[in-house]
């Protein structure tokens, strides 16, 4: 069963007690701060269903999600600022959604992408995927929480070696390392990841939001403190010129040239 979502960009499919949340903006599935409070919206709304049990963020394209939307631009400080504290807000509002969900991660997660994936309680993905923080390959600080969630996941040093390089790795490393938790056949990951969700659905319900709360407690909390001081260092930086120039390398797809400054 489907079933339209609070924005253009999302729509709900119902396999039983699971909802597969996906975001239909292909080939990218890049995010905005308004798109972040329609999935946050559509969460909270799944969450107070007494139906579902589960949920997975699937998307469709050629990325599960190439990272925020910059298309305007990052602008003046101040219209950055307020973008960005609007994006955060959906985050964390993300973060303390009690529904347990299944990231379905079936090619690009980049930036947000790679912390909207990390919001799951567990991940999908296959070979053919990849996974990359790179904030800093663009000329800012890594936001989405991803400070605390990727060092709370991976431990401080493969959190340093993914988020100070930005570097890309493959399915079968976010397998390896514990990014990622099942490693399935490149047109198996959307199945794979409602199997997944179907095995949390079939559990005693009160159990398996009582334990996941016990295992995510205080974790929202830890994720809104850690936004607080990305958002600080994002928009100082966003105002640089090495931002300026890694948003003009992705768009005219070329190596960028940082000076500093």
């Amino acid at each position: 069963m489907t079933a339209a979502a609070a924005h253009p960009d999302l729509r709900v499919d119902r396999e039983g007690p699971v909802a597969v949340v996906v975001l239909t903006r292909p080939p990218h599935n890049y995010v905005s701060h308004d798109t972040m409070g329609a999935l946050a919206d559509t969460l909270e709304a799944l969450d107070a269903d007494g139906d579902v049990r589960a949920g997975v963020l699937a998307s469709e394209g050629r990325s599960f999600c190439a990272g925020a939307d910059f298309s305007g631009g990052m602008g003046d400080e101040e219209a950055f600022a307020a973008r960005t504290a609007l994006f955060y807000a959906g985050v964390v509002r993300l973060f303390r959604v009690r529904l347990p969900l299944v990231a379905a991660v079936h090619a690009g997660a980049i930036g947000a992408g790679m912390g909207l994936a990390l919001a799951a309680d567990l991940r999908v993905t296959c070979r053919s995927a990849w996974f990359a923080a790179s904030f800093t390959r663009l000329g800012i600080h890594p936001g989405f929480g991803m400070t605390h969630t990727v060092t709370a996941l991976l431990g401080p040093a493969r959190a340093a070696d993914l988020l100070l390089t930005g570097r890309r790795i493959g399915g079968e490393e976010a397998h390896r390392i514990g990014l990622a938790d099942r490693l399935v056949a490149d047109d198996q990951v959307r199945e794979g990841a409602v199997g997944l969700a179907q095995e949390l659905a079939a559990a005693a319900p009160l159990a398996v939001r009582a334990t996941r709360d016990t295992l995510r407690d205080g974790l929202a909390d830890r994720v809104a403190a850690a936004l607080e001081h990305e958002r600080r260092e994002q928009r100082w930086l966003s105002q640089s010129a090495d931002a300026a120039e890694g948003i003009a390398a992705v768009r005219e797809r070329r190596k960028p040239d940082f000076t500093g400054r």
